[in-house]
């Protein structure tokens, strides 16, 4: 199994991604070793964090395959690239940049853009997306929206990301998401800052269960 094929499939058994959206590398990492202890070990660092670049090549230095680390927020190739070379292993876009998932393509790594209507999903998928991130799900109807979705769409790999929390997790997976990806509702910066980190951890093996429970 090529390296590409093995994220993807990590992706699908574990089911959520966490999206890291910290101020700086050390928030990052606290947030990344909290949400491990719960038993999830990925996660996106969007490019929103101060020197992300460097913070995804930290993690992945630190953590090697121990931890599929992806960049988050990417908006074209140029970014892609710098990530893929820092040590991302998948790449997420908020939207539908085709030369992004030419890099990722190109580069033999994962690649997740961002889309809303069926026509975006369907571009993105016959671009050569590995999965469809659905943003921001939870604007525009949440599970019902990815079920009506999915409907005529059924081998298309969808992420809901937006509106993903502890109540609506199941609803998501019975709705025919491939995975969630999961930001402030588990990557709690505020408890992280006040060294709370154990929330992060609890949530972490709660979102787990939800899932896998979902699943059944």
């Amino acid at each position: 199994m090529s390296d590409k094929a093995a994220v993807i499939q990590t992706i699908r058994d574990i089911g959520i991604i966490p999206v890291v959206r910290a101020q700086s590398a050390a928030e990052a990492m606290k947030a990344i070793d909290a949400i491990r202890e719960g038993g999830i070990s990925i996660l996106e660092i969007t490019m929103t964090v101060p020197g992300a670049v460097g913070v995804i090549e930290e993690v992945s230095q630190q953590y090697g395959s121990d931890v599929l680390v992806g960049a988050g927020t990417v908006l074209n190739g140029e970014t892609a690239r710098a990530c893929i070379r820092a040590g991302a292993r998948f790449v997420v876009s908020p939207a539908l940049n085709l030369e992004t998932i030419e890099v990722c393509r190109d580069l033999g790594v994962a690649v997740m853009p961002g889309a809303l209507t069926p026509t975006e999903v369907v571009q993105a998928w016959s671009a050569g997306a590995d999965f469809v991130k659905v943003f921001p799900a939870g604007a525009v109807g949440g599970a019902s929206y990815l079920k009506s979705l999915k409907a005529p769409l059924p081998q298309i790999e969808l992420v809901p990301t937006g509106g993903v929390s502890l109540k609506t997790a199941a609803d998501f997976i019975k709705a025919g998401a491939s995975a969630l990806g999961v930001g402030g509702d588990l990557v709690d910066v505020k408890a992280i800052r006040e060294g709370q980190q154990h929330l992060i951890t609890e949530r972490a093996r709660e979102f787990v269960r939800i899932v896998k429970e979902a699943r059944t």
